[in-house]
């Protein structure tokens, strides 16, 4: 099955909005920490929401933006703020969708969210060794998850035909160098030392370039029915926007 998307920067921003507005959500409800990181996630959601609908994303993602302002205000209040944050991640999502159907933005919202959630998370556990480590391990597992779960919607939906061309050779690339980070991550948090925060911390802001690298690439891939590994034109036509 070929499915065709229109890879835009609202498509983008839009799909990791609804990520890290899901997890900014999903630690609010845990309460493993103070409202700071409420106000970062919240803070980092509505400038990637808000972005995206000011670039075309639509009613539903300037309404999850609204959604998402009022999560960073109630960030004292966890249940209330993880309850306007899953608005604001299904508002994202929907907005998302339009393009990039459902199972790729269910996809690249997982990883783009999970494994920014982790990096944001773990500035908490640096400033406060003494929290529980738990959380952190969860979000790894889930950024691990969703990278796995995204390889497989593009190859699913693309098709693989290869043809040994750019796209998909980076598609694949950063989304196994991608895994491997967030597996790092999750083996640092093992180490009972503080280094092992600091470790886990660092691998995560490396996961994210290469997570966003990955989820582009892979987007690039199925926009205009791309084969899985498109041609070198193709790809810096695709990737453009950047």
């Amino acid at each position: 099955m070929e499915v065709v998307i229109e890879l835009s920067p609202a498509l983008f921003l839009t799909t990791w909005a609804a990520g890290l507005a899901a997890m900014a959500a999903v630690v609010a409800w845990w309460k493993v920490v103070g409202p700071g990181f409420g106000w970062l996630a919240g803070a980092v959601t509505v400038l990637l929401g808000g972005t995206g609908w000011a670039v075309g994303g639509g009613w539903a993602a300037g309404v999850g933006t609204l959604a998402a302002v009022a999560g960073f205000g109630l960030a004292r209040r966890p249940q209330p703020a993880a309850l306007a944050f899953g608005v604001a991640a299904l508002l994202y999502a929907g907005a998302s969708i339009s393009d990039g159907g459902v199972f790729g933005t269910m996809s690249g919202a997982v990883m783009l969210g999970a494994i920014t959630a982790e990096m944001l998370l773990g500035h908490w556990y640096l400033i406060d060794p003494s929290l529980p480590r738990w959380a952190l391990k969860r979000l790894a597992v889930a950024g691990a998850a969703g990278v796995i779960l995204d390889g497989s919607v593009v190859a699913i939906e693309a098709g693989v035909d290869w043809g040994g061309e750019v796209t998909g050779w980076v598609f694949l690339v950063l989304g196994i160098t991608t895994f491997v980070l967030m597996v790092a991550v999750r083996l640092a948090l093992n180490e009972p030392s503080y280094p092992g925060v600091m470790a886990a911390t660092g691998l995560s802001y490396l996961a994210i370039l290469t997570a966003i690298g990955s989820a582009v690439a892979g987007r690039a891939v199925l926009d205009n029915g791309a084969s899985l590994l498109a041609g070198p034109s193709e790809a810096l036509g695709t990737i453009a926007f950047l």
